[in-house]
């Protein structure tokens, strides 16, 4: 690969540049109208405007992509995370343009990228999966007829859903039409796809993620787990490695359930498994992410594995230098997301200009970030703006690490979740590793009826 030309915006596109720097690969930034001061224009070797500011129009306009990608020449193109990263349309598109994608092959992002399919190639390995439907449901009475065969309560969920999107609860039969109609419509309007599908409701699971690396030569490891319960509103707030939730047997079984999954899928490149562990330590394969993670730097931190460019080395077809054996865990690391919105008015998104930043630094501490003194947040993307990586020998030093750099943040002149992330890992059942998928909502967003914190 001699040029890398970056399909996203942000701390990943930066993330991206900054490895192909060290690889002594070009690189060629793309961006909308809204971002032509933003960093990673100012960091790639080339930078070109792909479209105004909405997303439509610039991020997932793959014609723009493609044309940026001919006029720079760029021999190949990095997704990143969000956006085009999991479309196997734009995958096929750089395929059929002999521009090398930088993930899986089109073909597998189309098998795993509808939920209910991935799902029963899964079953097909023999990898644990949760109760539900048989692929999407055909109809209102359909799903109807499986809710009753699987018992209340159940999740209704787009079949080309993630993000937290296209996702409801249903505790009980009178329930169910207005959600599944409200489903059926987000997904349309989310997906361009209204198919969705039913699972059993886990009550009050821990949502722990297996990160995998695979090349072309059909060699596959996993480097551990990620523990992403701490969650609003289906969007992960903290992540964590390793998880308080398993012990080593039940971790060498999902490593080897994901090293399973991505063998039948015949997937390369990097990739996370996302499991539901339930409070009797069973398990259950949720969804295969074909592309890499917002939350991947916990995991480089606690295996010292750079898995952006472990990603670059496997798309120019190289084999990975390392056996599972060969991987070695240390120590316990923890991200936080720091967003631009205002948690006092219901996280309501916090665009506009930074008139001071300070980032935390010193032993154990990673910022991984777009934002600089000066620069102004647009509105028009999502508002992730940050993350603070820790890593410390034990939990309790990761977790001390992660107070004193959110205390050493400032970020004037925008509202952002801080205090909020501040108040969570000084939980007492935080730090005691007590919490599950609800947690934020019985623990953190109070209600009356609820216990008050220590």
């Amino acid at each position: 690969m001699n040029k890398i030309l970056i399909a996203n915006r942000g701390e990943i596109a930066v993330r991206i540049i900054r490895a192909c720097k060290e690889m002594n690969i070009k690189t060629v930034a793309v961006y909308s109208q809204a971002d032509k001061d933003a960093l990673h224009t100012r960091l790639a070797d080339e930078a070109i405007c792909i479209g105004p500011a909405s997303s439509k129009k610039s991020y997932l306009n793959i014609q723009n992509i493609i044309e940026a990608a001919y006029i720079t020449g760029a021999d190949s193109i990095h997704p990143g995370f969000g956006f085009l990263s999991e479309n196997a349309e734009f995958a096929k598109i750089c395929e059929e343009s002999n521009i090398k994608f930088i993930g899986p092959s089109s073909k597998v992002i189309n098998l795993l990228g509808n939920k209910s399919n991935s799902k029963e190639l899964m079953k097909e390995a023999g990898v644990p999966v949760i109760p539900g439907s048989d692929g999407s449901v055909k109809g209102l009475k359909d799903a109807a007829d499986v809710c009753e065969k699987i018992g209340y309560p159940v999740m209704l969920k787009a079949a080309a859903g993630g993000g937290g999107k296209g996702i409801r609860i249903v505790n009980n039969s009178n329930e169910l039409e207005i959600n599944y109609n409200i489903v059926k419509q987000e997904a349309k309007n989310s997906f361009n796809d209204d198919e969705i599908y039913i699972e059993k409701f886990i009550k009050n699971p821990r949502h722990v993620e297996i990160q995998i690396l695979a090349d072309e030569h059909k060699n596959i490891v996993h480097l551990g787990e990620r523990d992403c319960t701490i969650q609003r509103n289906h969007q992960k707030i903290i992540e964590e490695t390793p998880s308080t939730a398993i012990d080593d047997k039940l971790r060498n079984k999902m490593g080897k359930a994901a090293i399973k999954a991505a063998e039948i899928a015949g997937y390369t490149s990097c990739g996370t498994v996302e499991f539901l562990v339930d409070s009797d330590k069973n398990f259950y394969f949720m969804e295969m992410n074909t592309r890499i993670q917002v939350e991947h730097p916990i995991t480089e931190m606690r295996t010292g594995i750079d898995i952006v460019k472990a990603q670059i080395k496997i798309a120019a077809g190289e084999e990975l230098k390392f056996k599972q054996k060969d991987i070695k865990f240390n120590g316990h690391s923890i991200e936080c997301r720091i967003n631009a919105e205002n948690p006092m008015k219901n996280f309501m998104p916090s665009p506009g200009k930074i008139n001071e930043i300070n980032l935390p630094g010193g032993n154990g501490i990673r910022v991984d970030t777009a934002i600089y003194n000066g620069y102004t947040i647009p509105p028009n993307y999502d508002s992730m703006i940050a993350k603070i990586i820790t890593h410390g020998t034990t939990r309790n030093e990761a977790i001390a690490k992660m107070k004193r750099a959110l205390e050493e943040l400032v970020v004037d002149g925008i509202n952002t979740n801080r205090d909020f992330l501040f108040h969570i890992i000084r939980n007492p059942d935080f730090i005691r590793g007590n919490f599950d998928t609800s947690f934020i909502e019985k623990d953190i967003l109070k209600t009356p009826n609820q216990k008050k914190e220590d």
